[in-house]
C-alpha cells in the first residue's frame, strides 16, 4: 500500500535536486552571498540588488567549482541582472513558464559553500503591473514559503523542479516577491543581449479618471477609467504624435490603459523606438494616432 506522505516527499526532493543543478551562489557584496540561476550555460540569471560590485564578481557551482563572473546587464527597475561565465558551464535550468494559486511550491537557494537549501509553500496570491521603486514589472507571484537570508535571485520552482520565478527581496518594505519566469527570462535575455532593458518616454503628465458610461459605448468596451493628459512636454513623442491636453489616453497598442501602472507596462520592452496606435477619447469620441515612443533617459 503506497504511502502519499512518502510518494511527495520523495518528489519534492527530487524537484530539489533538479532545481539545485542550475541554482549557483553569487558573490557580488560585502555581506552574505546571494543565489543566481543558470538562465544558459554561460549566463546566470540573479537580483539586480545584490550585485554591489561590478567587478570581482565570483559565482560558486553546485559542484563546487569557483568561475569568475563578468556583469552582462542590470535592470534596476525589475531587480533583475545576468551575469556571464568565464571559461566554465553551467546547466541551464528549466522555466515552467505559469504559475496557479494554491500551486506547492518550493524556494531555493544556495547562499553558502555548505550546499542548496529549500523551504516549502504555496502560491498565495499572483498580481500586476507592479510599480518598483526604479521601474516595474508586468506580474508579480507572492507565496508563504520563508525566504531565508541568501535566497535573493535563486528560484522558485514548482513540484517538478521547472523555475517558476525569480525570488527578490530587492523592492522594499520587507516584502519577498517572484518575478514570474516568464517576464524574468524576456528581460535576461534582453539584458544579455544589449546590456539594458529599454523603457518608453511619452513626454505627458496624466492623472487617472472616471470613464462615463457613454465614453465606454463609444469605446465598445468596458474600461472604468483612463489617464486625463493635463500637460504635453514640446517636441515631445506625444507633441509629434498629436496628442493634446484633455486627451483621455485609454489603449496602447491594442491594450486598454486603466491607469499608471498599466501604461508603465505597455512603454517597457520592445515598443521603444517604434511607432504604436494610442487610443485616446477626445471630446468624448474615440480616436487613433500613431505615437513613435521615445526612450526614457
Amino acid at each position: 500500500m503506497s504511502n502519499i506522505l512518502v510518494e511527495l516527499s520523495n518528489s519534492l526532493a527530487a524537484a530539489t535536486e533538479k532545481a539545485a543543478a542550475s541554482t549557483l551562489l553569487v558573490n557580488a557584496r560585502r555581506r552574505m552571498p546571494a543565489s543566481g540561476i543558470a538562465f544558459a550555460p554561460d549566463l546566470v540569471l540573479t537580483a539586480d540588488h545584490v550585485i554591489e560590485q561590478e567587478q570581482d564578481i565570483t559565482v560558486l557551482l553546485p559542484d563546487g567549482t569557483k568561475a569568475v563572473a563578468q556583469l552582462a546587464g542590470r535592470d534596476p527597475g525589475s531587480d533583475l541582472a545576468v551575469l556571464r561565465l568565464e571559461k566554465v558551464r553551467a546547466t541551464p535550468a528549466e522555466p515552467a513558464m505559469q504559475a496557479s494559486i494554491g500551486q506547492l511550491v518550493l524556494a531555493l537557494g544556495r547562499p553558502s559553500d555548505a550546499g542548496i537549501e529549500a523551504s516549502l509553500g504555496v502560491v498565495s496570491a499572483m498580481g500586476g503591473p507592479l510599480r518598483t521603486p526604479q521601474g516595474s514589472i508586468d506580474k508579480y507571484i507572492r507565496t508563504d514559503a520563508t525566504p531565508y537570508p541568501g535566497f535573493s535571485g535563486g528560484p522558485l520552482v514548482d513540484a517538478e523542479g521547472q523555475v517558476v520565478g525569480v525570488n527578490t527581496s530587492g523592492f522594499g518594505r520587507g516584502v519577498v516577491l517572484t518575478i514570474p519566469a516568464e517576464y524574468a527570462w524576456k528581460v535576461a535575455d534582453q539584458l544579455a543581449r544589449s546590456g539594458s532593458v529599454k523603457r518608453g518616454y511619452l513626454g505627458v503628465r496624466s492623472e487617472a479618471v472616471e470613464l462615463s458610461e457613454a465614453a465606454q459605448k463609444e469605446l465598445k468596451r468596458k474600461q472604468a477609467s483612463g489617464l486625463l493628459l493635463v500637460s504635453v512636454e514640446r517636441k515631445s513623442p506625444a507633441e509629434a504624435g498629436q496628442l493634446i491636453v484633455g486627451d483621455i489616453l485609454v489603449g496602447i497598442n491594442g491594450q486598454p490603459v486603466p491607469d499608471h501602472d498599466a501604461l508603465f507596462a505597455q512603454l517597457t520592452g520592445d515598443v521603444v523606438g517604434k511607432s504604436v496606435p494610442m487610443e485616446v477619447l477626445r471630446g468624448g469620441k474615440p480616436l487613433v494616432f500613431m505615437v513613435e515612443v521615445g526612450a526614457r533617459p
